[in-house]
């Protein structure tokens, strides 16, 4: 699983004429099963998104491809961990540490 950190490097004015793409990217990413959760920082001056997989190079073909990126309004910070304690309805997503 991935921790994707979108950071702001624009004014927010470009950020918000970027949106409507970055969220119909968004879309797309959780109709294919990769993005389990997203949402603004607070304050905003970015985003998370939590993604599915286990090959780096495909996860860092995901962001850049996002509209914020291509337009040059954010840096991503990826960080890949293994998650081995889940609250219940996260079960599905638990992972055991490699031998």
């Amino acid at each position: 699983m991935f921790v994707l950190e979108l950071t702001y490097i624009a004014p927010i004015e470009r950020i918000d004429a970027a949106l409507a793409e970055h969220v119909a990217w968004l879309d797309a990413h959780y109709a294919s099963g990769v993005f389990i959760a997203s949402g603004r920082k607070v304050p905003r001056d970015g985003g998370v998104i939590l993604a599915l997989g286990d090959d780096r190079k495909k996860i860092e073909e995901i962001t850049k491809s996002d509209p914020f990126t291509v337009a040059g309004v954010c840096e991503y910070t990826i960080t890949e961990f293994i998650p081995t304690k889940t609250a219940p309805a996260l079960e599905a997503y638990r992972q055991e540490l490699p031998s």
